[in-house]
């Protein structure tokens, strides 16, 4: 069933007096229990694609729709903090909190119901994650950068979402780090429910999603590689 659907999607920036198309009538959808890829170069409007399906901006027409309600009927704001987990390439962690603070603060503003041990179910979810308690309680910027996206991914699981969207989640990790992410993120969608998407540059991790899209010159189409 469908869960997430981005539909007729065209974003562009003025270029003079033309306009320049950084998408172009795209169209997709998404089911949750599934990992899905979106595969484009450096330059490709990956990012720009993830960005409108985060509510992080607003394309020049066309829609996104998130269990048959658009963006514009929930609101913004509300569906970013009800509705959509962001994992950012560059982790955007609060630096002088500590892991399990940066996850609280996450659980904090959400409307969403949770369980009432906030604490608790912070360093839970983070040991699920593979942050122990000792390192849980440790400033982010004392934990490595693979473990810095693992808090990343916990504070975007913490406010009980079923969307996870990730940009570029691996680029800043070994390559032992990115296969232990793209294997929570398998988990997640497989085991969990979860809707996952990643925006990639790496054929590699696209080969291992359930779904991949291949975004070329503003045009989304399934990738068949």
């Amino acid at each position: 069933m469908t869960f997430l659907t981005a539909k007729d999607i065209n974003y562009f920036y003025p270029d003079g007096d033309t306009k320049r198309y950084v998408l172009s009538d795209v169209s997709a959808t998404f089911e949750k229990g599934k990992f899905y890829t979106i595969l484009g170069e450096s330059g490709s409007g990956k990012t720009t694609l993830l960005a409108l399906l985060a509510a992080l901006d607003t394309p020049e027409s066309g829609e996104v729709l998130i269990e048959e309600q658009t963006i514009g009927s929930i609101g913004q704001e509300r569906y970013r903090r009800n509705k959509v987990g962001i994992i950012f390439q560059s982790y955007n962690l609060i630096r002088y909190m500590t892991a399990l603070e940066n996850v609280l603060v996450a659980m904090s503003i959400t409307d969403n119901e949770l369980p009432s041990d906030h604490k608790e179910i912070a360093y839970n979810l983070l040991d699920y994650l593979g942050i122990t308690k000792e390192r849980a309680d440790r400033t982010v910027t004392k934990l490595s950068g693979g473990e810095q996206q693992r808090v990343a991914i916990a504070r975007a699981l913490a406010t009980n979402v079923d969307l996870i969207l990730a940009d570029e989640p691996t680029g800043n990790l070994n390559e032992e780090m990115e296969t232990e992410l793209i294997d929570i993120f398998k988990k997640l969608a497989h085991e969990h429910n979860k809707c996952v998407i990643v925006v990639t540059h790496s054929s590699a991790i696209a080969a291992q999603s359930d779904v991949s899209y291949r975004l070329y010159k503003g045009k989304l189409t399934l990738n068949d590689e």
